[in-house]
């Protein structure tokens, strides 16, 4: 949407983040069973921009699963209005940590 949109009419990169970080939240709470926080998001690059009208793909895999966190990869691809032409906006690695009832670190279901 517009409201969306930067100074140059781009869609906000935070906007395409908060959407992959969904994703990826959506992936490690499926994999450890319980809640999940984002703690860390390292080597957020972006390749190009994204226009109003574009459709967002994201796609996650998991990278690495320690006691309490995993790492997760996540790209963000975008195909151009009208076409079937896809490429990609941005990826990164996003580390979520699984938190139990009390609001604490616990362990991920292995």
């Amino acid at each position: 949407m517009r409201s969306d949109t930067n100074a140059a009419g781009d869609v906000f990169g935070g906007w395409v983040a908060s959407h992959m970080d969904l994703a990826a939240s959506t992936t490690a709470e499926d994999r450890a069973g319980c809640k999940c926080a984002t703690v860390a998001i390292d080597g957020l690059v972006f390749h190009r921009p994204m226009a109003v009208g574009d459709e967002l793909n994201v796609y996650t895999r998991i990278l690495k699963v320690g006691r309490t966190s995993m790492t997760i990869e996540v790209e963000a691809i975008r195909r151009i209005r009208r076409t079937s032409i896809r490429q990609k906006v941005t990826h990164g690695k996003f580390t979520f940590v699984a938190v139990g009832e009390d609001g604490k670190p616990c362990q991920v279901d292995r």
